[in-house]
Formats: structure tokens, sequence, C-alpha cells
């Protein structure tokens, strides 16, 4: 577990950003939220960005924005993340550039509901684009990473992916999955100069999450300007990443986060389970643990 106060930022070095992990950063859920928010600290170091997602309209207004306050290179692709044949579509869109940083940020749950509400289909997608596409993306891009004797991957996990939840079967397992992968590839590529990080989000203030709660008829608008209390917000969480790349393998996002997780970490896992299905009421919590993402 990462100490945030204490960690020494990316920074600290003398080498710049863009020496450091190489000229460009791919963003997968690049369209809103977290994703969004990284792209941006991404170009502003220097760094041009390939930018993925579903929606190419709200890839488009962020890639626009960002060479417009940047100068930087950007580039879209509108993908499916859970489609067969995703990953030969983002190879041939990125033949030739020298991808030095990967993010994956998508793959928010947006449904809450119990495992059995919905085919089984929908499980399956979670799986295709919450792991199996990471794992085919970390595979292809760390290659050349290890080659070269630099690169950055940061995966996303969740608090909801450090116990089973209810209502949340499918979304937290894979987000378990991602946490343990990226783990597993930090021991096999921090040697070689490539930074791995799992970055375990709690409730994070992303558009996702507004959405969320004006149909749970907890805000009146998406678009209300009030920050939401406790919780975390996208450029907050771009820092810790950015802070903590050097220092993995896992960095809890928020003070509130880490200790909660140290709180749990006490119990036995049917205790832990037991707890989060006492405290499983729906809540912003609960529900923030989920959308932590651009999609």
């Amino acid at each position: 577990m990462t100490d945030l106060d204490n960690a020494p930022a990316a920074s600290s070095t003398d080498t710049p950003f863009v020496d450091r992990y190489g000229p460009w950063a791919l963003v997968a859920g690049a369209s809103e939220g977290v994703g969004a928010a990284y792209a941006r600290a991404m170009a502003e170091r220097g760094l041009d960005v390939v930018l993925l997602a579903r929606r190419q309209a709200a890839l488009d207004e962020v890639a626009s924005a960002i060479r417009a306050d940047t100068g930087a290179d950007t580039r879209t692709l509108a993908v499916d993340l859970s489609h067969h044949d995703a990953m030969e579509t983002i190879v041939a869109a990125t033949a030739g550039l020298d991808i030095g940083t990967v993010m994956y940020c998508a793959g928010a749950d947006p449904d809450y509901e119990p495992f059995l509400a919905r085919p089984v289909e929908t499980a399956v997608a979670m799986v295709d684009r919450n792991c199996v596409m990471p794992l085919r993306l970390c595979h292809h891009f760390a290659a050349p990473m290890q080659a070269r004797g630099k690169g950055a991957i940061v995966l996303l996990s969740s608090a909801a992916g450090l116990y089973g939840s209810t209502n949340l079967v499918a979304y937290s397992a894979t987000k378990a999955f991602d946490m343990v992968m990226a783990e597993a590839l930090w021991t096999e590529l921090h040697g070689n100069g490539v930074d791995v990080l799992s970055l375990v989000l709690g409730a994070t203030d992303t558009p996702a999450l507004r959405r969320m709660l004006v149909a749970q008829g907890i805000l009146v608008s998406p678009d209300d300007p009030a920050p939401l209390p406790g919780v975390s917000t996208p450029d907050e969480v771009v820092a810790a990443a950015i802070t903590n790349l050097p220092n993995g393998p896992t960095c809890f996002v928020g003070d509130q986060l880490g200790e909660s997780a140290r709180q749990m970490g006490a119990l036995t896992r049917n205790d832990a389970v037991k707890t989060m299905l006492r405290h499983s009421s729906g809540g912003m919590l609960a529900a923030g643990s989920r959308q932590e993402a651009g999609g």
C-alpha cells in the first residue's frame, strides 16, 4: 500500500517525463472522467496521445480541447473494447507509434444489479472489456517498452475488487483481476525500466457517477457545480497516478480509502465480505467505486 503523502514524485528525477516514458500515451476510456484527465496530463507533459472509447463525438471533443490547449498531437479511435476484433483495430491504428505509456480505465458498471437480473452475456462482455482487453493491450505494448528499457502501464482497479460485493459480481471480479495482473506485471517489468501501477479507486466524481446519482434522485442535474462530498476528483486521481508511477505496484487513491483497506485487511475474508454486505445499500460510496472511469 502506498503512502501518498510520503511518495516521491516521478518528476523528482532530472529526466523529463516524455524522455522517461516515451513520446506517445495511449488512454483507454478517454472520453470523460479520469481517462480524459489523464490524457490531458500526458499532453501537458509533452506526450502525444491516442484516445480510445466508444463515443467518437465525445473523443473528438476531448482531443480538440487537448490539442488547442497543449499543442499535442491527438488521435482518436472509437472502439468497443469488449468486441472480439477490438485489439486488431487498436494495433492497426497505432502502427508506427512509439507508445510509451498505457492507461486502461474503461469498464465502469452502470447497472448495479444482481448477477441473475441480466443475461450472462452482460457479464461476459464486462470480462472481455475489463480483463481480456487490458491483458491483450499489456502484452502488445509492454514488449517494446521492455525492449527499450522504459515505459509505464497504469491499470485502474477499484475498492469493489478487494472483496466480493453484492450487485457487483462480475465487476468486482474483473477489478480484482486488474489489480493482481498489474501487481504481477510489476514483478516482471519494473527491473527493466517499465513502471507498472495498479491504481485502486473509491468513489470518484466522474460524469458517469453523476448520471447515476441523477437516476437515483440524489442529484437534480449531472451539471450541478457543487462538489460531491467525500469523493475524489479525476484530477486528484491523475495526480496520484503520476506521483506514484515509480512506486508500484499498488496505490490506493485517498487517505480514506487507504485506511478502509487497512481496516478491512485486518479481518478474515469471510468477515470482510459480510461487512461489505452490511454496508451495501447502494449509496454513493458503493456506486462510486464502480464508476471510476470514462467510457
